[in-house]
């Protein structure tokens, strides 16, 4: 059962996200600029070792969606495309229903990221610019795959872009317009909610299982470097 503490007078907080959600989220912030910064100065081994941990990062995130903790499941929060817009029409109102997780909009931006950042890891392995690096599985593919494998790693970064910016816009949308902080248990873990919330405590997953999942995505991806 979700932790669960007093805080101010009227409020309590409730646990929502696990570490291992927050892990993912923040190095995931990290990365992509390093990512970024990495390939347009030239440090491609530093790029190269980005784009490893952003693979591994995934496929933990994917294992953790299926089986970890409540909030952090695809079950739980990716809710149907109509479901999605009824949120948006029902924004601006101040009194929202109390959200625990990923909003029905939310649900649809995370796994939008989650597919986006999948197929830049994915192409990268694949990638050769020909004259500063070459993916641990350029030489397993055509010359003419390898190729259109560079170029959609390119253009993919730019709709990574566009997602975190309008990641971003809505962190903001949601704190102006709705006076809710969607930063803060992404930090902490906790939401802040009314002690008259009698709704569900998320379960969290085992910590020894998400041990065994992350290791077994970074064995997965170091053994594919090693093609290299």
């Amino acid at each position: 059962m979700a932790r669960e503490t007093t805080t101010e007078p009227g409020t309590r907080r409730l646990k929502v996200w696990d570490p291992w959600i927050r892990l993912v989220h923040w190095a995931i912030v990290i990365l992509i600029p390093l990512s970024y910064w990495s390939a347009v100065t030239h440090r491609f081994d530093i790029h190269m070792l980005s784009g490893y941990t952003m693979l591994t990062l995934l496929l933990f995130r994917i294992a953790w969606g299926l089986v970890g903790s409540q909030t952090a499941r695809f079950g739980q929060f990716l809710k149907s495309p109509l479901e999605a817009l009824r949120h948006f029409g029902q924004f601006r109102r101040r009194q929202a229903a109390v959200e625990i997780g990923h909003n029905a909009a939310g649900g649809w931006m995370v796994l939008v990221m989650l597919l986006l950042l999948l197929a830049q890891a994915t192409t990268g392995l694949f990638a050769d610019n020909e004259i500063f690096s070459r993916g641990p599985l350029a030489r397993e593919v055509e010359t003419a795959t390898s190729a259109l494998a560079t170029s959609i790693h390119l253009r993919v970064f730019w709709f990574i872009v566009a997602a975190t910016v309008l990641h971003i816009v809505a962190i903001l949308a949601y704190r102006v317009l709705r006076g809710q902080n969607l930063v803060g248990p992404m930090i902490t873990g906790a939401l802040r909610l009314p002690v008259v919330y009698r709704g569900p405590q998320p379960r969290m997953g085992s910590n020894l299982l998400a041990v065994a999942l992350l290791a077994a995505a970074a064995g997965a991806v170091w053994g594919i470097s090693r093609y290299g």
